[in-house]
């Protein structure tokens, strides 16, 4: 006889199915306290500043990266970045978090797609075994190792007895010489570096930095190489290549020891060595003036020297292979059947056959990874954790969908829940109603932004999000409708011929006075049409999605000029300097020198910053805070939102209009509730954007181009958008936006799509017209979805 056993009690190990988080108080988290499931997917939605990266970024994946680096060495946590431990109080269940975000890849411009995901590397070795004729190690064929020679005596101790011999060596790079690995050569406008009517003491130099008074200007008057008083058009052809091009000489200024250095070289190591986005405007402006970059005439632009380019494998170069798109070096990567390095192609195969999975297959190994928009770089980045055979891991991703058109939502969402089935926990920040509808469990912050949010207002299904009457669930079946009339264009921007990257020799004229939506798949060439072709042009104004640069003392105020009519109204009132008003200048607290708090570094432990005690993290003297306008002293302007200062600067004795014109277009693009003192370091991809927008819509440019305006907006500020736009078109300014959301599409007057595919499969026009012709024929596969998303 049978009898049934009752069921054995649950395995301790198996109760840890929960990431509980208690009491959360980092940024605007409002003491949140919450449960997510492990082992699911868990899309974390809310309007833009609700708080939801603070709690997913800031708390879960913070501290879970904090534990993992204790674990190492003190030695080795000495390399590491060092991790505060966040605001909270209880943090359960954390597993390995692996975050995959939107920041942009290393500028540093020997930086590549293939160096950036180990795909290079393995090219390297795959030529170094197989390359006919063979030139060497895998270090031949890479342009970040030079060629160097030497030979000379060296000293041995052995034994007691020193002895001399001799020894030569020579490593084999493939670094181009001419361009040491870079693709390109820099040539300077010469006449841009100064004027040669004038003498070095007249003020010659017209380099940023270089006045005749400062520092750089008094070591070229007194070095003793050419006369400071003579014209530089009179200067001998000696006296004028050691003012440009002479190497580091060691030389005695005003009785102080100094190496002196021609301007170009000083040039390059100065300003060239950096990022272009990381300059100061006015240095950018400079280089932008007197460099040129051109492509290296010795390599082409491959970064390789002769040496590395020729050697081939079947017929082709490395240069070569990087230069395929991926799709195609996976297929010639496949028809390669080399027993001796099988396991070698293997890899390479399926990292290759990754970037086609994910949506990267049009892109080369050459691409510079500073060039990848947000999200391609956040897809390159995912690619080494798909074959991964690691559970029970939490993946991290910023929205995942961004970039990607609704024909591609469909790829990223199979590769999310792919990660989660394979038993990892996976957390998603979203505002996709496409990507929200696969989750298994949400949590929606709210219910404002800033200081109106920081709290849990749901939790639960998709469906109870539906029904929850939030403003994400009420907004989440939102649809767009084809407007019933369009704008008329009042003119054409011409573009002919053109290329660049995968562009098929483009013709098409872009109406102008109306709101043009340019789309197409990821990779079908639309950054490459706008950007290439109409961004450059007089009277164009390009706002992108590029990260705005700055230290964490920069904020909203003095990044849109903000501060300067503020400082001024507070001077004038009080009748003192203006930079008294300024926390980076005479007005700032001694003790803290105007950051608001005091850095301790800790060397391998977590820095500690505490609240400066003299000015309570208010970063002004007392003294300066006994100055009122409108009886508010500064440190309480800067900690106001946009919306109160709006007020506050319209009218009565406070009322400033170029303030109040600034604050109007910081509301306008729907960042009325950040506070004005904010570290631009804390803004999310959407705010920065939207910030530059902002700062553009002063320009007196009658052209605007936006780059996914729609990147970090939630379902309900679409809308506000949309009417932003509107405002633009109709005080008289052409709009030309690259967007792939449909609720844009539907509201534009004009649609250029491109295609039909990604790389060499796209980079031409397959529709021109309004939004109800590529309904009604549907064409394109934007066509279909436009259609089903405006239930057509």
């Amino acid at each position: 006889m049978r009898t049934d056993t009752p069921s054995p009690a649950p395995h301790a190990a198996d109760t840890h199915d929960m990431i509980r988080v208690q009491g959360a108080r980092e940024n605007n988290l409002k003491d949140v306290s919450i449960e997510i499931p492990k082992r699911r997917l868990t899309v974390f939605t809310g309007v833009s500043g609700s708080g939801k990266s603070s709690l997913v970024f800031g708390t879960i994946a913070a501290e879970s990266q904090r534990l993992i680096n204790e674990t190492y060495s003190t030695f080795v946590q000495g390399f590491m970045p060092t991790l505060a431990r966040p605001e909270v109080d209880v943090l359960d269940g954390l597993t390995t978090a692996i975050i995959v975000d939107q920041e942009r890849m290393g500028g540093n411009p020997r930086s590549t797609v293939g160096t950036a995901t180990d795909a290079n590397a393995m090219l390297r070795i795959l030529f170094s075994r197989l390359g006919q004729p063979h030139i060497g190690s895998a270090q031949a064929f890479s342009f970040n190792v030079a060629s160097i020679s030497g030979a000379g005596a060296v000293t041995i101790e052995r034994g007691g007895q020193t002895t001399k011999e001799r020894r030569s060596f020579t490593i084999t790079g493939g670094m181009c010489p001419r361009c040491e690995g870079i693709g390109s050569v820099t040539d300077f406008d010469l006449s841009a570096l100064y004027d040669d009517s004038k003498s070095l003491n007249e003020g010659a130099l017209t380099i940023p930095g270089y006045s005749v008074d400062g520092w750089y200007g008094r070591i070229f008057s007194g070095c003793g190489f050419f006369d400071p008083d003579k014209p530089i058009r009179k200067f001998t052809k000696k006296e004028l290549h050691d003012l440009l091009y002479k190497e580091p000489t060691k030389i005695k200024v005003e009785g102080i020891n100094l190496t002196y250095e021609g301007l170009i070289p000083k040039i390059q190591k100065s300003f060239l060595a950096k990022d272009v986005d990381a300059m100061q405007p006015h240095i950018r402006a400079f280089v932008e003036r007197a460099v040129t970059f051109t492509t290296c005439p010795d390599c082409d632009g491959t970064r390789l020297n002769d040496t590395a380019r020729s050697s081939k494998i079947a017929g082709i170069s490395i240069a070569d292979a990087c230069a395929m798109q991926i799709s195609d070096l996976a297929d010639w990567v496949r028809a390669l059947d080399e027993p001796s390095v099988a396991p070698l192609l293997t890899a390479l195969g399926a990292t290759l056959d990754s970037f086609v999975k994910i949506g990267l297959g049009y892109l080369s190994l050459n691409r510079p990874s500073g060039t990848l928009s947000g999200g391609e770089a956040q897809r390159t980045k995912m690619i080494r954790h798909l074959g991964s055979s690691l559970t029970d891991v939490t993946y991290v991703f910023d929205e995942p969908t961004i970039g990607l058109h609704p024909h591609d939502i469909q790829r990223m969402n199979e590769l999310l829940l792919q990660l989660r089935n394979k038993g990892n926990t996976v957390l998603v920040v979203e505002h996709k109603p496409e990507t929200i509808a696969i989750a298994d469990h949400v949590v929606d912050l709210g219910p404002g932004a800033g200081t109106a949010g920081g709290e849990v207002v749901f939790e639960g299904t998709v469906e109870g999000l539906r029904a929850s009457g939030t403003r994400t669930g009420r907004h989440l079946d939102d649809r767009a409708h084809l407007k019933p009339s369009v704008r008329t264009p009042s003119g054409r921007l011409e573009v002919r011929g053109a290329d660049t990257h995968n562009l098929q020799n483009v013709d098409v004229d872009i109406p102008l006075g109306v709101l043009t939506v340019v789309t197409g798949v990821a990779g079908s060439g639309k950054s490459s049409l706008i950007h290439g072709s109409v961004s450059g042009r007089d009277g164009v104004v390009t706002v992108d999605q590029g990260a705005i640069r700055g230290s964490r003392r920069s904020n909203p105020a003095t990044y849109t000029g903000l501060l300067d009519p503020i400082r001024k109204a507070f001077a004038k009132v009080n009748g003192v300097k203006p930079a008294l008003f300024s926390a980076n200048s005479e007005g700032a607290c001694p003790a803290c020198n105007g950051a608001g708090v005091i850095y301790t570094d800790l060397a391998m432990m977590a820095g500690v910053a505490t609240t400066c005690e003299e000015c309570e993290g208010k970063r002004f003297q007392a003294s300066v805070l006994e100055y009122h306008l409108g009886g508010r002293d500064i440190s309480e302007v800067l900690a106001m939102s946009v919306n109160e200062a709006e007020e506050f600067f319209g009218d009565g004795e406070a009322r400033t209009p170029a303030a109040h014109k600034i604050l109007d277009r910081l509301a306008d693009v729907g960042l009325g509730y950040l506070t004005l003192g904010q570290p631009l370091t804390t803004l999310s991809g959407g705010e920065r954007q939207r910030l530059k927008l902002a700062t553009q819509m002063a320009t007196t440019g009658g052209v605007y181009v936006l780059d996914e305006p729609t990147t970090g907006l939630h379902l309900a500020d679409v809308e506000h958008l949309l009417a932003l736009l509107d405002r633009l078109v109709d005080s008289g300014k052409s709009v030309i936006v690259i967007e792939h959301h449909q609720a844009v599409m539907a509201h534009a007057d004009w649609i250029i799509d491109l295609g039909p595919g990604a790389g060499h499969d796209g980079g031409r026009i397959v529709f021109e017209g309004t939004p109800a012709d590529l309904v009604a024929a549907r064409p394109t596969l934007t066509g279909e979805h436009l259609a089903a998303y405006v239930g057509d």
